[in-house]
């Protein structure tokens, strides 16, 4: 605009010294007439008022100008300055259009950005603001539109940039975490000392497809088979790592009754549990029905829920002649769930499950690893199952060796095939959770407690359908192997825990103890906390410091204590294994 004006003032500047120009030429011409009479000068005056007239009248030049003279020079100058100004202008006008042009075209994508995403604008998203037209008439008009597109157009980029993480029924979110992992202690010949990298990402899309359904999906990183971790450790020679799909679902909570949820799929928990008996990295597959009522009108229960789950983990074909069909193994369960308002300062929830896991063997097998040939085995083709820690429930497990007779004596080849392997126990956890919430006077230092204690009813109830070995023939050699004997007093688990503040926002902080012990036949010990020592038959103790850099961006250190139990040992305790983290967190 500053262009603008500057031309406008030269323009006038030109045609003021062209009119004194003029003027002067006339000025000159009377004095070289001065030598003459002052009758002639009268008369040549009279007669060129005349002519001056004619020609101004007939529009013929009143008198020819010396080219050689200094002001005809000047106004040769005069306008060759006015030619090249005039060219200058015409050159801004054109770059002028020409970005008003471009003004209106990203004008327009907003417009239709705001109609995808659902954005209502203040005014027509289809016009330029207003004095966008005239962006080269005033300068004054010029000074509003560059006021009002920061205000206005502005706004309206930053609520786009803003709503592009729902965009339109689809919401998007993730994070990337980066761990340095030190261990330390443990066996005695230092087998578990180690120091390693490690990071997870994850990216979540969820969608609200209408007023009944909503669904979405998300893929994470780590290890395909182990199902209780998204770590994945750095190495390998740096190959690429595998981004596997970790929550593939649907849920339907129709709107003639909303206390109804059914969702089904790849999914995360609809139950509450901790990590004593579930880790929060596993989300299982299958179906889950929830029936919730909120009583906010009552005095004191504030909420009752009751949820139910089916959750289908492998198939298994029979090995009967007469049937080989494949047979499901399966979790059943379900949970009573309430929550309480004692006070305006103190929250109770109570949480009672039962997971009933039906036909769990095919667990014990993959773990056991199974030949990939084998018809039982539940991953065939792939790797065997992995876990995050050692899995210490009891395992009776079945191996065939190979064998050559020379002489009539036999040797073995040294190939040798796990064919079968079996639980000691069955699983059916009782399960039972209390959380205290206490509201503090800071929102930022709330403090919450939490117990769970579990307890298999089942311990040691599949001694009797372990299958006996089968016969040895020429060729093959069958025996059996137990990894740990099997005491059904050894069924409970026990979790304690206290956080001190929150995670939320930028500058907090959250400090967290939890107590952990763990018997031998508790729980199903690859599906529970895979960061303690072992599965099962462990004490542990974690500390965690938590603190909010960003609004997006976390620091957090975690240590791990723990070692095996000494049940009916008479060798001393092993040293407790110390297991470091130290994360930074960015989520998006």
């Amino acid at each position: 605009m500053s262009n603008h004006l500057r031309l406008k003032s030269k323009r006038i500047l030109i045609t003021a010294v062209l009119g004194l120009g003029l003027a002067g030429s006339a000025t000159i011409a009377l004095a070289r007439s001065g030598d003459t009479s002052s009758a002639d000068a009268a008369v040549t005056g009279s007669n060129s008022a005349a002519n001056a007239n004619d020609a101004a009248k007939t529009g013929a030049p009143a008198a020819a100008v010396d080219p050689s003279s200094p002001v005809a020079l000047e106004l040769k100058e005069l306008k060759e300055a006015v030619d090249l100004q005039a060219k200058q202008f015409a050159e801004h006008s054109q770059q002028l259009d020409a970005e008003r042009a471009a003004l209106k075209d990203e004008l327009a994508r907003i417009a239709g950005l705001e109609a995808k995403l659902g954005i209502s604008p203040d005014a027509d998203p289809s016009a330029a603001p207003p004095g966008a037209d005239a962006v080269v008439s005033t300068a004054s008009s010029a000074q509003a539109v560059q006021a009002q597109v920061p205000q206005d157009w502005s706004t309206r980029v930053g609520n786009i940039e803003d709503r592009l993480k729902d965009f339109g029924p689809f919401a998007f979110s993730g994070d990337l975490r980066l761990r340095d992992e030190p261990f330390f202690g443990g066996p005695s010949n230092e087998s578990l000392d180690q120091n390693r990298e490690r990071f997870r990402l994850r990216f979540n899309v969820n969608a609200k497809l209408n007023e009944d359904f909503a669904g979405g999906f998300s893929l994470a990183s780590g290890d395909i088979n182990d199902p209780t971790s998204t770590n994945q450790t750095v190495g390998d020679f740096y190959t690429r790592k595998a981004i596997a799909i970790d929550k593939a679902f649907v849920d339907y909570t129709p709107h003639q009754f909303s206390s109804l949820t059914l969702i089904g799929g790849k999914f995360a928990y609809p139950w509450y549990n901790t990590e004593l008996t579930w880790d929060k990295d596993l989300n299982p597959e299958g179906v889950a029905e929830t029936l919730a009522f909120n009583l906010n009108s009552t005095p004191l229960l504030k909420k009752i829920a009751f949820v139910g789950f089916e959750l289908p983990f492998t198939q298994v074909a029979g090995v009967s002649l007469t049937d080989q069909s494949l047979k499901s193994s399966v979790v059943y369960g379900g949970q009573i769930q309430t929550q309480w308002q004692l006070a305006s300062w103190l929250k109770f929830g109570a949480y009672t499950g039962f997971y009933n896991y039906h036909n769990a063997d095919p667990i014990a097998l993959a773990l056991a690893k199974a030949s990939a040939k084998n018809p039982q085995t539940p991953l065939t083709g792939l790797l065997p199952l992995g876990t995050g820690n050692t899995v210490q429930n009891s395992i009776i497990t079945t191996t065939a060796t190979n064998e050559v007779t020379v002489g009539g004596t036999s040797y073995p080849t040294g190939v040798t095939t796990v064919t079968n392997a079996q639980f000691a126990s069955k699983f059916g956890l009782f399960d039972s959770i209390a959380r205290f919430d206490v509201k503090t006077a800071s929102d930022k230092w709330p403090i919450a407690f939490i117990g769970d204690y579990v307890q298999n009813t089942e311990a040691c109830a599949n001694e009797d359908n372990i299958l006996a070995a089968p016969a040895n023939t020429a060729t093959i050699h069958y025996s059996q192997s137990t990894n740990f004997p099997c005491n059904s007093r050894q069924r409970r688990g026990y979790w304690g825990e206290a956080q001190v503040g929150r995670g939320l926002k930028k500058g907090d902080w959250q400090f967290d103890y939890t107590r952990m012990f763990i018997e031998r036949e508790a729980v199903l010990s690859n599906f529970d906390y895979s960061d303690i020592r072992q599965g099962s038959n462990v004490t542990e103790h974690r500390a965690q410091v938590i603190y909010e850099v960003e609004s997006n961006v976390q620091l957090s250190f975690t240590g791990l204590f723990g070692r095996p139990l000494n049940f009916d040992s008479t060798t001393p305790p092993q040293d407790f294994l110390k297991r470091l983290q130290f994360d930074v967190v960015y989520t998006f």
